[in-house]
């Protein structure tokens, strides 16, 4: 791809638009007018001194997972690569190796994020598309652990940590070895206001379930600190519909919702996550019936709502229709109640 027209804003994903939209400048930029455009050719480098450039980059970037991560400062209406003692900004995600359609993977991830921010109305990280000057995509996200102004650091912790899960306790499947009850239960030991943590979480995992997002394991939800000196859950980040990219199972986790083996009595009867399921991981974890069954009505919006921003998203349209009967399918077994608590919609 060489030349590159845009007639939807790379951030939003609003029609009209040729560039960030004011909205999208305003969220990610703090208003200022920025290029979508990156200054190098590609993410391949084409010469050796862009190469050197880069692998200290990538040394330097001190964020976890196996995808590559390049650090961005803002500088004059454009992002750049980091130098030597600087604290970067932004995070810079290009087209990664060895996954299929790796070319829709920005795409992925951008529209996986804007569904979670604009229809459900998650707390996410802010983010956009951007291209480099061949036209190549790469999806781009702000520091929300980096005061913009100050360029301070501010602490985080993720839950692997949290869970006291390495390589050497638990290896290379470390950040997998856990439930999402055990996240809830560190929740409530880390977080002062733990009712409202829990609620956020919670819409998490209906939410990583329904856009089949096997990657959300330990490393992908952390506590961020207040300026109070609190924790509170930070923005969800790294949110992707990884089945149209990898064949894997319903939840990251390898232990599922429940903590100690333990599986509903829908689960042992239909085999699959359902209603029920959902319904007993929410109270389980502390959540008020009635608000569990108010989220998870909230959560089984029909695809309606959520198809025009897929439509406008930058994925292909094989990958489109992907996307959508992924969710369709997920939707459907939200819907499902073997134990007939509360009749679906």
């Amino acid at each position: 791809m060489n030349k590159l027209t845009i007639h939807t804003c790379p951030g939003t994903l609003a029609e009209g638009f040729e560039t960030y939209s004011p909205l999208c400048l305003k969220h990610l930029f703090s208003g200022r007018k920025t290029s979508h455009i990156l200054p190098y050719e590609s993410h391949q480098p084409s010469n050796g001194e862009e190469m050197t450039r880069l692998m200290e980059n990538r040394k330097r970037i001190s964020i976890s997972g196996v995808q590559e991560k390049l650090s961005l400062v803002w500088e004059k209406g454009q992002l750049r690569l980091t130098e030597d003692g600087e604290q970067g900004t932004f995070i810079l995600k290009p087209i990664p190796r060895d996954l299929n359609h790796v070319d829709q993977v920005p795409a992925n991830e951008h529209l996986t994020m804007q569904l979670a921010k604009q229809v459900f109305k998650l707390n996410v990280a802010e983010n956009a598309l951007i291209f480099f000057e061949n036209g190549e995509p790469a999806y781009i996200t702000k520091r929300f652990d980096v005061d913009q102004k100050s360029h301070k650091k501010l602490g985080k912790e993720d839950f692997s940590t949290l869970a006291q899960k390495t390589k050497e306790t638990d290896g290379n499947e470390y950040k997998y070895n856990f439930s999402y009850e055990g996240i809830a239960h560190l929740i409530k030991q880390h977080v002062a206001a733990y009712p409202i943590a829990l609620e956020e979480f919670f819409k998490l995992v209906l939410f990583n379930f329904l856009f089949s997002n096997g990657d959300a394991h330990l490393k992908n939800f952390a506590l961020l600190e207040t300026p109070q000196g609190d924790y509170q859950l930070s923005p969800a980040y790294d949110m992707v519909n990884t089945r149209l990219h990898v064949k894997d199972a319903e939840l990251a986790l390898k232990d599922g919702l429940f903590a100690n083996d333990y599986y509903t009595q829908s689960y042992e009867a239909m085999g699959l996550l359902a209603y029920d399921d959902f319904y007993e991981f929410g109270v389980k974890i502390g959540i008020l019936e009635n608000r569990v069954k108010r989220i998870i009505r909230e959560f089984s919006k029909p695809i309606e709502e959520a198809e025009p921003l897929i439509n406008r998203s930058y994925l292909a349209k094989e990958m489109k229709d992907r996307y959508k009967k992924s969710y369709e399918e997920r939707l459907s077994f939200l819907k499902r109640s073997y134990l007939k608590r509360e009749p679906q919609k």
